[in-house]
């Protein structure tokens, strides 16, 4: 019928606690029966008595730890070792005693109550409390059990309490005036000084913005807050003069960025404070009227005419004199000047749009009282045109007529250039010359565009009556004054295929086309050049024969005979022509240089003249000749052309070291340096101071 045990915790007696018995009805007495307990805390928290059945608590028991435990009991014969009965389970409870005492889960609670606050679970016990006059407050809280009777236990806890700010004082300045000096010349923006105004709230509550109210100095100034120290910062907002106005006086404002509505009744959340600025004067260069010049000046105006003026003045209470000048890195070539006094502009030298139709020049005003009190402004001189230049071809025109053309072709289309600017674009006409106004050959024929056209009037032209045709064009523009000028144009007459396309535009091919032929021609210029080679070889052997042997006295000996294998300068000649040239009309040459002589200017090739299939020898010779005539590279002289022969006429004569002992005293060979790379060996044999005199 048992089931069920109770034990108390935590018991502090001297023997073990008695917990119950177990017993069943097949125990005789006679110790045949064996008691055996299972479970929970079996053998170590609860023993038995296997004899008689009781159960003893070992140890001391507590609740909280665990409030029961679950056994199991069995009866087992000692002879046999089987149950008598099957096995029971049974329950122990611990009874609760009152052995622990109230605890707080947290040994400090902190909490924060807005200041001003009304009633809550902790209540104020003051009403109105202030956090500027406290912040911080700790209280001591402690719980009983047992509804606080006697014999409970109790446990206690702190609990700090920190008053949380709010809005509820407005800014206040420390001061009613504020005093502050700026020079007058300051740049804008700059920072003449801080105020601060003072909130007893922290946070947001604390912030504040300036503002500066409506009044003397409102649009000269302005103030910004800063963010950081929650001060007013003072700025220049318009350029200061100390002759305009020397004292402002400034209302700034200080309020709360965020009121609480709850306390405006307390009146406004704002304060003022009165700024005095001082300007300070300083000595400021002078002033200009204007923050440049334009002038505008006909280009064909008069030397030392007045093309304009500026004006400065000095903006002090002193009122300086001024004296003006030209900054002369801007007129290097002394074109303009000023008067020093009026500042009156004025010109130097003429002036030409054509070379600059502007004209960039610094103007710089000083006092006269002081020097470095300057100040510099651009003058902008723009050139007018005038029209002063003549209508000219716009290039050269290389003008060919075909003998076989027919009267009203067009031969070339004409168009001219002017170095003016008419503000109405250009305009020209083209005319006759008066002395001749109808010509029998050609007509003009203004295009009206600029341009005009040469036809034909004729039909057929001759290059046996007249080769060449002058052309002269009266050009002149529609501008005030008008200007006009005449340009030649020259025609030639050529040979032309049925297409029109030109041939041969020389008068002497015809002449020559009935004489001999260029077979003929080029034998004949065989003999004589080959009768010319004969003569200066004959010349060159006579002259050999004469010279001198190589030791003059007997006591003139040599260690050492130089030899040499280089040629001179002298056959370098054998250039200047080329009879190949003459085999072949057709091979074309570029025109080379001289180089026996170092040349002291390098002219630009001329290319030749084209060359037609049947042009004849002595045509070809005369073109030549013609062509090195009028040939600015050629060489202001004649030259011979031989061939494998050393000309007597080189102008370093003789290069042989042979005959140095002829001559009466050291010949000076420095020379030789300045013929270039080509005489460089023989530079640095003969024309050093160490060379063979002893």
């Amino acid at each position: 019928m048992w089931n069920q045990f109770f034990l108390l915790e935590e018991y502090t007696g001297t023997d073990t606690q008695y917990v119950g018995k177990l017993h069943t009805d097949q125990d005789k007495g006679d110790g045949n029966l064996k008691y055996i307990l299972t479970g929970d805390g079996a053998g170590s928290l609860f023993v038995i008595d296997e004899n008689t059945g009781d159960i003893h608590a070992a140890k001391k028991l507590d609740r909280e730890e665990k409030s029961l435990y679950i056994l199991r009991a069995k009866a087992i014969d000692r002879k046999t070792g089987r149950q008598v009965e099957p096995e029971s389970e049974f329950i122990i409870k611990i009874h609760d005693i009152n052995d622990n005492e109230p605890k707080f889960t947290k040994d400090l609670y902190t909490a924060s109550v807005p200041e001003m606050s009304g009633v809550g679970i902790i209540k104020t016990a003051l009403p109105d409390m202030s956090r500027e006059n406290r912040e911080q407050y700790q209280v001591v809280i402690q719980a009983k059990d047992m509804g606080g009777q006697m014999g409970g236990l109790s446990g206690t806890t702190t609990v700090n309490i920190t008053l949380t700010d709010v809005n509820n004082n407005p800014p206040r300045f420390p001061q009613s005036t504020y005093q502050f000096n700026s020079p007058e010349s300051v740049p804008l923006g700059t920072h003449l000084g801080r105020i601060k105004a003072n909130d007893p709230d922290v946070g947001e509550n604390a912030e504040m913005e300036y503002s500066i109210a409506e009044g003397d100095g409102a649009d000269m100034f302005d103030i910004i807050t800063d963010k950081d120290t929650q001060e007013g910062i003072i700025t220049v907002k318009q350029n200061l003069d100390f002759e305009n106005k020397m004292l402002y006086t400034l209302r700034v404002d200080a309020s709360n960025t965020h009121p609480d509505p709850r306390f405006l009744h307390l009146g406004p959340f704002k304060d003022t404070a009165v700024v005095k600025i001082s300007v300070q004067d300083i000595d400021e260069p002078p002033v200009f009227s204007k923050l440049f010049y334009l002038i505008e000046v006909d280009e064909d105006v008069k030397e030392g005419s007045i093309i304009g003026q500026v004006t400065a003045y000095d903006p002090d209470a002193m009122n300086n004199l001024i004296k003006y000048s030209i900054d002369r890195h801007t007129d290097m070539d002394r074109i303009f000047s000023i008067h020093s006094e009026n500042g009156s502009i004025f010109t130097l030298k003429p002036l030409d749009r054509e070379s600059s139709s502007w004209h960039n020049i610094s103007i710089t005003a000083t006092e006269i009282n002081n020097s470095k009190q300057s100040s510099h402004i651009p003058v902008f001189i723009r050139i007018l045109d005038i029209n002063d230049h003549a209508p000219e071809f716009a290039m050269y025109y290389e003008t060919f007529v075909c003998e076989n053309a027919k009267p009203g072709q067009l031969i070339q289309t004409i168009s001219v250039m002017d170095k003016d600017d008419p503000p109405r674009g250009h305009k020209f006409f083209f005319e006759p010359v008066p002395e001749f106004p109808l010509n029998p050959n050609f007509t003009i024929v203004d295009n009206k565009d600029n341009t005009a056209g040469i036809v034909t009037r004729k039909d057929g032209y001759s290059r046996k009556k007249m080769s060449t045709y002058l052309l002269p064009i009266l050009i002149f523009d529609n501008d005030y004054p008008i200007q006009s000028s005449t340009g030649t144009l020259t025609i030639r007459v050529c040979a032309c295929d049925n297409q029109g396309n030109m041939q041969s535009c020389n008068a002497e091919a015809l002449v020559l086309a009935a004489g001999l032929s260029t077979g003929a021609l080029i034998a004949i210029l065989l003999c004589v050049i080959i009768l010319l080679v004969l003569v200066v070889l004959f010349a060159a052997l006579k002259r050999q024969r004469k010279k001198e042997p190589l030791i003059i006295s007997k006591d003139d000996v040599r260690d050492n005979i130089v030899t040499y294998n280089d040629e001179g300068g002298g056959e370098e000649d054998t250039q200047a022509f080329d009879i190949g040239t003459l085999r072949n009309p057709e091979a074309r040459e570029d025109s080379k240089l001289r180089r026996d002589v170092m040349p002291e200017t390098i002219f630009q090739i001329r290319r030749t003249v084209p060359l037609w299939e049947n042009i004849d020898v002595q045509d070809f010779i005369h073109r030549r000749l013609k062509e090195n005539d009028s040939d600015p590279s050629a060489p202001p002289y004649d030259s011979l052309a031989t061939y494998a022969y050393e000309g007597n006429d080189s102008i370093a004569d003789s290069l042989s070291s042979l005959e140095s002992l002829t001559a009466d005293c050291n010949q000076d060979y420095d020379y030789l340096s300045d013929w270039g790379p080509r005489f460089k060996k023989l530079a640095d044999m003969y024309g050093g101071d160490d060379s063979d005199r002893d």
